[in-house]
């Protein structure tokens, strides 16, 4: 009767129900198979009598009478302690218990095997085994992880302890601290991308330890099967990707132009904003619902040619993280998700020049020690050159056009000393789009970062930024003798101080602050006749935006793992300005004049923060999450595929700061020494105070933007899946995403729930890389995705001789599904220890399918009392070429 009444429940029509039953069901199955299967390994009962043998003879015995299979590392094989224990259908568990008694090892399942480790708990020196001398006196090591080529800092390297499950990551900026009894010690550096490496240690003082690693060779990577699944803490962080350039350099993307924009949409919960687009939905998030940083500075306008091309080069980008849930109380401002791109720093050991020619792009990076080991400098470069092209017509109205865009991002760093070092770096990006007859558009980014690295001590770290983050359009239309020029802008000045203090191995506390002052110019219009020029300029914004948090990473035990914190963010509007009360239709009822900088309302919120991480087998945990996000600057837009020109609003005493809730629940399972991944995560949020257009609204009326929208309430909830191959000579992943995203505000759609632009029922990403040998690497994606929620009219009907459409349901209907097959293929052309270079050729949507780019409607040319619809599309068999050097 019971299992009746649960598959009635499941049956029920609200979606929120079935996929909530489902994606629980799903964690409870699989949990309940790796715990029995856990069982079964450790329950087996054996026959066996062991007398005066080692470790590794012992297990050796165990091996041969049970076929079970036993992990272990060096230290464990070189243990001469002679053991002895005796079993009769004794379970493996028991015998184990017994065979390890007066050694300081314990065991764990490990897949399908046991592993054998040192037990932390139980650390005296045993007679035999390899020395390590404890004393209740610590002392900390701490200091850096580099790269041995470059000298660059790697974020995220891990130091792990031999024989204990002890160890630390580095953070953002490549510090770490790790505190330890005095002893002797065993280290083993690593970091993806780079070859592991092992040093002995003898700790007895606070010691600062730079560690600089080998780069590893991605070609033929050879698959090291450790079976540390379980070797290292476990981190409560969940919703996080890391994409490094390096290691996504072989996807195939549109014109051949490597992009970490578009490679972050493969991932699961990560949505294109449409075809060929830079824009990106998070887990039911709108465009500007994501915070993308370079070098700590906000991009406010990712992208170039209408979203074609992202504004990020990849030869100057060293990594990139993603947070789509449970993002750290330092990020905030968003409600989806953060982005943060770090710039490389500049070789500091030598000279390097590398670049790539393209069919519509080239790129050129030079980096090199200003002075050797110390000091460095980055500047890359990147344009296209399609308005050359157009030169060389003989028709003067196309000679006339001009049609490109550039990136130039500089760097630069310097080590005062071992405790102190700056770094500047700027992003300067620009996209023409213009005809010397008609007039033309040009948008553009410029980003500033000024930062500090200063060790106090080797437990505290801190992190002080100054920056500058710009974005301003430009449109100037000639008419004859008229001309019109339209000018927008957001400009933040921005002070961030960011403090890590490693109070234990077990305990890591973040604090920190942010202070923005917003200055925002929705529009200045200027009309230019024969003999009068005409100014008009709409009321200017501007704001401060300070936050401050505290965080604490706990690790409760070697399987049990916390982060907690809290965000405290304050929105404070200042005048100079006008500012309204409205009535039920957007009419203006009052209006209240401030004077400069005085104050006009003050938003303040508390974002809650926490995550909670059980790793309840080797290489098998779950993870849950909660976080409060609060967002005070909402972009308005008015089309569904990405514009220049959209505006940017800040909170004002009418549009309320946006919040959303998000609860997290994820199962992760690592495999063959991490060469094998998979992960699934539900996800459910709630949003508040969002935003919408009034149905008929005039999105460019120069009355106050708040007459023409409308607020309400947001929902999303889905569940991602994800299947990974890391390392061998066939690599790649496999997502799956199932989602639902609903907006519900009162004035659209009869008060009901409708579907958000961005609601996308199946989304699926399939990429595979194959090296085939040194000279050749293969690469293939396929996407598919149900079509967006669009509105389109459900009638029409005449008046005076004009055909006016009716529309009814806000995004009521549904684009064509979407799907594309891309192909590439790199070419290893010379490699030596000096110069190397490649051909990377391409084919996006390879099997040339037509999906819908846009689709409009109009009366039919041959029966006028029927509609036709119109299917726009882009891009069909779209080839690509690049050669890139480096020297």
């Amino acid at each position: 009767m019971k299992i009746y009444t649960f598959i009635g429940v499941l049956s029920m029509s609200d979606p929120l129900r079935r996929y909530t039953y489902t994606a629980f069901l799903c964690f409870a199955l699989v949990l309940i198979n790796q715990l029995s299967f856990a069982q079964s390994v450790l329950d087996k009962k054996i026959n066996i009598v062991i007398n005066d043998a080692t470790l590794k003879e012992s297990l050796g015995q165990i091996t041969r009478v049970s076929g079970i299979k036993f992990t272990f590392n060096e230290e464990v094989a070189n243990d001469k302690q002679k053991l002895s224990a005796r079993g009769v259908n004794k379970p493996l568990r028991i015998l184990l218990s017994e065979l390890l008694k007066s050694t300081r090892y314990s065991f764990t399942k490990l897949g399908s095997e046991v592993l054998i480790r040192i037990d932390q708990k139980n650390q005296k020196v045993y007679p035999g085994a390899a020395r390590t001398d404890m004393s209740t006196q610590s002392y900390a090591i701490s200091g850096s992880i580099k790269s041995a080529r470059t000298g660059e800092t790697i974020p995220g390297g891990t130091i792990m302890i031999a024989g204990l499950q002890q160890g630390t990551s580095t953070n953002d900026y490549g510090f770490y601290s790790l505190r330890l009894p005095q002893g002797n010690y065993s280290l083993i550096v690593s970091a993806i991308g780079f070859k592991e490496r092992q040093l002995q240690v003898s700790l007895s003082a606070d010691s600062t330890m730079n560690f600089a690693l080998d780069e590893s060779s991605y070609q033929l990577a050879e698959v090291k099967v450790t079976g540390d699944e379980g070797n290292q803490p476990l981190n409560a962080q969940m919703g996080l990707d890391k994409v490094s350039v390096r290691e996504t350099s072989n996807i195939p993307v549109l014109f051949g132009e490597r992009d970490i924009l578009k490679t972050i949409q493969l991932l699961p919960g990560v949505k294109a904003a449409g075809e060929g687009s830079s824009g990106f939905y998070v887990r039911g998030g709108a465009a500007d619902q994501n915070l993308i940083l370079l070098d700590e500075a906000p991009v406010y306008n990712a992208s170039h040619l209408m979203g074609f091309f992202s504004t990020f080069n990849s030869d100057a980008i060293k990594n990139a993280s993603i947070y789509k849930g449970g993002m750290p109380a330092q990020y905030g401002g968003r409600l989806s998700s953060v982005l943060d791109i770090k710039m490389n720093d500049g070789n500091n050991q030598q000279l390097g020049v590398s670049g790539g020619i393209g069919l519509i792009a080239s790129r050129l990076n030079v980096e090199a020690p200003i002075q050797k080991g110390r000091s460095s400098f980055l500047i890359s470069g990147r344009r296209t050159y399609v308005d050359q092209f157009l030169k060389l017509s003989s028709d003067t109205a196309v000679d006339g056009i001009k049609l490109y865009f550039y990136d130039l991002n500089v760097k630069a760093n310097y080590q005062i000393n071992n405790s102190n070092r700056l770094y500047i770096s700027g992003y300067f990006g620009q996209d023409v789009l213009s005809s010397d007859d008609l007039g033309g558009i040009n948008w553009g980014n410029a980003t500033g970062t000024l930062r500090w690295n200063h060790i106090f001590n080797n437990r505290v770290f801190s992190n002080t930024s100054l920056i500058l983050s710009n974005y301003d359009y430009k449109i100037n239309v000639n008419l004859g003798i008229n001309k019109f020029n339209i000018f927008s802008q957001i400009r933040d000045w921005n002070f961030k101080e960011d403090v890590q203090w490693n109070l234990n191995n077990r305990n890591t506390l973040s604090f920190g602050l942010n202070s923005i002052y917003h200055t925002i110019k929705p529009g200045e219009i200027s009309a230019q006749g024969v003999a009068t020029t005409v100014r008009e300029r709409l009321q200017n914004q501007y704001s401060v935006e300070n936050a401050v948090y505290i965080s604490n990473a706990w690790s409760i035990s070697n399987k049990l793992s916390a982060t907690y914190g809290l965000r405290v963010p304050a929105f404070t509007i200042l005048g100079k300005g006008n500012f309204y009360t409205l009535d039920l239709n957007g009419e203006v009822l009052t209006t209240k004049s401030y004077k400069s900088r005085e104050v006009v309302k003050t938003y303040i919120n508390f974002e809650p923060r926490l995550a909670l991480g059980w790793e309840f087998s080797p290489g098998n945990s779950v993870k849950a999450s909660y976080v409060r996000n609060t967002q005070n600057l909402h972009l308005i837009s008015n089309s569904t595929a990405e514009s220049p020109t959209d505006k940017w609003v800040g909170s004002t005493n009418l549009i309320k700061p946006e919040t959303a809730d998000q609860f997290s629940l994820g199962f992760y399972k690592k495999a063959a020494g991490n060469v094998y991944e998979f992960s699934t995560e539900a996800y459910y949020k709630t949003m508040s105070n969002q935003i919408d257009y009034r149905p008929g609204a005039d999105v460019f009326t120069n009355a106050p933007i708040e007459t023409q929208l409308l607020y309400g309430k947001g929902r999303a909830y889905g569940i991602e899946f994800l299947a990974k191959k890391k390392a061998g000579a066939l690599s790649g992943w496999l997502s799956y995403t199932l989602s639902k995203t609903e907006r519900q505000i009162n004035g659209i759609n009869n008060n009901n729930w409708y579907n958000a632009r961005q609601d996308r029922t199946h989304d699926v990403v399939i990429t595979a890389m194959y090296q085939v040998n040194p000279k050749w690497a293969l690469s293939a994606n396929w996407v598919f995705y149900t079509g967006d929620a669009v509105t389109f009219p459900s009638g029409k009907y005449r008046v005076d001789d004009q055909t006016i459409f009716y529309f009814t349901e806000r995004n009521g209907y549904r684009m064509p599904n979407y799907q594309r097959l891309d192909l590439g293929a790199t070419r290893q052309l010379k490699q030596t220890k000096t110069f190397s270079s490649e051909l990377i050729l391409g084919l996006y949507n390879a099997y040339g399918y037509n999906n819908a780019y846009r689709i409009t409607f109009r009366e039919s040319k041959t029966v006028p009392d029927k509609a036709e619809a119109l299917r726009t599309t882009l891009f069909k068999y779209v080839p690509s070429i690049t050669y890139n050097f480096k020297f």
